[in-house]
């Protein structure tokens, strides 16, 4: 393998630990803002105030699905970088090609480790809601 391909390799695998680093953020962000809200409900009582946050479990669900994406893609790249697929650039970062290959944003959704912790808390809201109670004691 040459040296430029064992560079390139580098800046694939660089990208790919930026976006599963993303991902990670965005789970542990969306237990943190969630606890937080919560915390301010039982203070307040008012059964009514998690809908004010299903936006932001969603917003981070939504880009951790992002995230996951195009760490798969990076992934699929990396893979032809190291196989030496002849119709690549060099340096290319672009993973367009590999757009069939990966599974669609949409699906992504639901792909267990995304959908694993987000739809947990977003299971807990809309149960607090549907409750009436909110998250009052």
């Amino acid at each position: 393998m040459s040296d430029s391909t064992i560079e390139h390799l580098k800046l694939i695998q660089a990208a790919i630990d930026r976006m599963a680093g993303n991902s990670f953020l965005l789970k542990g962000w969306n237990v943190t803002v969630s606890a937080a809200l919560f915390a301010i409900v039982a203070r307040e009582g008012n059964p009514f105030f998690p809908v004010a946050f299903l936006y932001p479990a969603i917003a981070f669900w939504v880009l951790d699905a992002y995230y996951l994406r195009c760490e798969r893609l990076y992934r699929k790249l990396f893979d032809a970088v190291r196989r030496g697929a002849p119709n690549l650039e060099p340096f290319t970062m672009d993973t367009k090609p590999f757009y069939g290959d990966v599974p669609s944003w949409a699906s992504t959704l639901f792909a267990l480790p995304v959908a694993g912790v987000h739809l947990a808390v977003l299971i807990v809201l809309l149960a607090s809601m549907l409750l009436g109670k909110g998250c009052a004691a």
